[in-house]
């Protein structure tokens, strides 16, 4: 059984658990209810403890591989810039629609009221800083308490800077820092993989009281939340499809040919790696040879996560929305800017922990309560297919331009080797 299945499982049998002991023993629920509180609350404590080591070095370990790619040649170079622009529109692009899409298609408001009230209380000290305050804060003075206080725009700003200042060091140091970044990503998803073994845990534990509290809107909160973040990753999948008739100035019908072997695999694999050969076929049925796609998709599946920051991005925001949080200009600014960087360092991690190490600082930044975390993950199955999907197809889509756009030429195999030799792993 895999481990998502186990959660989902968990996530069924606590939510029923609560209900029933709601209905016929709310006295003894009452009393259950303290010690699995304690418990999931334990359990999602043990998951932030790691984001901030995991988050810096994976940003910078990213950071430094694509510029280091960046090196190899011209066609590395260019697909480097078309993945931090597209990047930064879907990031964009969620920012925009995902409130249109709350407002249209609300959460009923007593599934909200009910949900809600079985979520820890967000912290009422909490300010929130206008938009030349966001600006005077996010370059960090003291790194160390920008940590402290989790002001993650402020620590990926720096890690960032960090990352590039790297790539400029004598090649023996350069290596001994990427390594050392390397070793703390490491360890933390070691400890990361200690956590999510007790995650049926955990989540049976949270879902039980929100079961308890909520009741049957707990399961109609969950089915809309899934419906909306997939949403924003169904609209990132088809943004590939102009990408590809403009860029590589092929037709609608000939790209969907090419790519739904490779959709298929993603779908079933529910990885942009496994999806890696078929990849290089689809791209190669579209006019990109060995010499461009060689260069380009080892890199995107290494460093390019298309629907990540919009579908992180989404979650922080949905769950604004679930718990009454007020996103100002200079929160979604935060949530953007965190949303787009990050998604450079979520590279090789397991779908659960990458959820909560994508979406986490993303929501931290925004002053948005990232309890409800816990549940979410539960759920994640889904849109992380729609994850993959869209990954998949943007990255078959940039190649197919960046090929046409070259003249279908490249740096030839010298260059696909370098290229691939200096990613990470």
């Amino acid at each position: 059984m895999s481990q998502a299945l186990r959660i989902l499982i968990a996530l069924v049998v606590g939510l029923s658990v609560g209900m029933a002991l709601a209905q016929w023993a709310p006295d003894l629920g009452a009393h259950i209810l303290v010690g699995t509180r304690l418990i999931g609350g334990a359990w999602v404590h043990g998951l932030q403890m790691v984001i901030v080591p995991l988050v810096v070095a994976l940003l910078v370990i990213g950071i430094a591989a694509s510029a280091e790619a960046a090196k190899a040649g011209r066609i590395a170079a260019r697909a480097l810039g078309a993945f931090v622009i597209i990047l930064w529109l879907n990031t964009l692009l969620s920012a925009f629609l995902m409130p249109l899409l709350l407002r249209f298609f609300p959460l009923r408001a007593d599934w909200a009221t009910a949900l809600r009230a079985s979520l820890p209380p967000a912290k009422p000290d909490v300010h929130v800083p206008t938009l030349v305050e966001f600006f005077e804060k996010i370059v960090p003075t003291n790194i160390v308490d920008a940590a402290a206080s989790d002001a993650f725009l402020s620590m990926t700003l720096f890690a960032m800077v960090f990352a590039f200042a790297i790539t400029r060091l004598q090649p023996e140091r350069r290596k001994l820092l990427i390594d050392f970044f390397q070793a703390i990503a490491d360890a933390m998803v070691v400890v990361i993989g200690w956590v999510l073994v007790l995650a049926p845990i955990g989540v049976f534990c949270l879902s039980l009281g929100v079961g308890m509290e909520a009741g049957a809107a707990a399961f109609g909160a969950l089915a809309h939340y899934v419906a909306i973040v997939s949403t924003l990753g169904i609209l990132v999948l088809l943004s590939a499809y102009p990408i590809a008739m403009i860029g590589a100035r092929v037709g609608f019908g000939r790209f969907a040919k090419a790519v739904l072997p490779s959709q298929v695999v993603a779908l079933s694999t529910s990885s942009s790696l496994a999806s890696l050969p078929t990849m290089l076929k689809s791209s190669e049925e579209l006019g990109a040879p060995a010499s461009v796609s060689g260069v380009v998709l080892p890199i995107a599946v290494a460093v390019f996560r298309a629907t990540s920051p919009a579908m992180n991005l989404a979650v922080a925001l949905y769950v604004a929305h679930l718990t009454g949080t007020n996103i100002g200009p200079a929160q979604l600014a935060a949530g953007v800017a965190t949303a787009a960087i990050t998604t450079m360092g979520s590279v090789s991690l397991p779908g659960t922990a990458s959820f909560f190490a994508s979406v986490a600082p993303v929501s931290v930044a925004m002053g948005v309560p990232i309890e409800a975390l816990g549940l979410l993950v539960a759920v994640e199955t889904v849109p992380d297919l729609f994850r993959t999907l869209g990954n998949v197809t943007m990255d078959v889509a940039v190649t197919a331009t960046i090929s046409a756009r070259s003249g279908g030429g490249g740096g030839g195999k010298g260059e696909t080797d370098r290229a691939i030799d200096r990613l990470p792993g």
